[in-house]
């Protein structure tokens, strides 16, 4: 498969059990190099590999995990074991990575504007090698490579990687269900904000991710956002990143004005 995945979903929106049937067509007649994009937060993201990999048994699928700042993805890919015999490799993690770079860039003491510009200085290593490497990928790959990325970390993608996104052969978006929100919203709700202080960085930079996932969901409730907001700040925090700590504070309290928690966190 060539060509871009038909997006009928303005006239008529495709179900989840739809959009990955799309989604496994699409690997399915994907000869040699493929590129496709799949939007879900990373718990979804592992239970599509699951079932994909149960589905197309005959397909060698690898999974590469992106959890820290990566440079050359290229270089990360080539030396990847047994690379001949892969068909399909899932890539995940690549937002912890772009998160990551904006983290180590604000220690360097660039402001926001700096960070965000199209420049090559605001620009992650890893999709400059994207956008540079992309003829490499397509000749020396005979894989179909599957980027599975949550709403904010596709979107900054698009916008920062515009020529590596551009060859794509399909984008499939997979919204959490109701169910999959409650379940998410209880298991961070659970957590009390002493309990971050207790994370490394590691462990904040994932939370911060599934945070900001369910956030961007249409499905989560508006009155229950402020809640998430001030977790959020309390992550930022921790990360050192002030100004955004006071943004996601002052979102908190436009929903919310009463919230003690958003008020003690923004004065701190």
């Amino acid at each position: 498969m060539k060509g871009e995945k038909i997006a009928w979903e303005e006239d008529l929106p495709l179900t989840v059990e739809e959009e990955y049937e799309a989604l496994v067509e699409a690997i399915r007649f994907t000869e040699g190099f493929g590129l496709l994009f799949v939007e879900c937060s990373p718990q979804q993201g592992t239970e599509i590999m699951e079932k994909i990999r149960l589905e197309l048994p005959q397909e060698k699928a690898e999974i590469l995990s992106l959890d820290k700042t990566v440079y050359n993805f290229y270089n990360r890919v080539k030396e990847l074991p047994l690379l001949a015999d892969i068909d399909i490799l899932f890539v995940t993690g690549l937002e912890y990575s772009l998160s990551l770079y904006e983290e180590d860039m604000k220690e360097r003491g660039l402001d926001n504007n700096e960070i965000i510009s199209i420049s090559k200085r605001g620009v992650p290593p890893v999709l400059v090698n994207l956008n540079q490497q992309r003829e490499r990928f397509r000749d020396d790959f005979d894989i179909c490579f599957v980027f599975l990325l949550p709403r904010f970390a596709l979107d900054y993608l698009i916008k920062r990687a515009p020529d590596f996104f551009d060859w794509r052969s399909g984008l499939f978006q997979f919204p959490m269900d109701e169910e999959t929100v409650r379940k998410e919203s209880l298991a961070i709700s659970g957590k009390e904000l002493d309990d971050y202080i207790k994370f490394t960085r590691q462990e904040r930079k994932h939370e911060w991710v599934r945070i900001k996932s369910l956030l961007d969901e249409d499905r989560f409730p508006f009155e229950q956002k402020a809640h998430l907001l001030v977790r959020n700040a309390c992550l930022y925090r921790r990360l050192k990143q002030n100004e955004e700590a006071i943004l996601a504070c002052d979102e908190a309290l436009e929903i919310e004005p009463n919230n003690y928690e958003a008020w003690n966190n923004k004065g701190i």
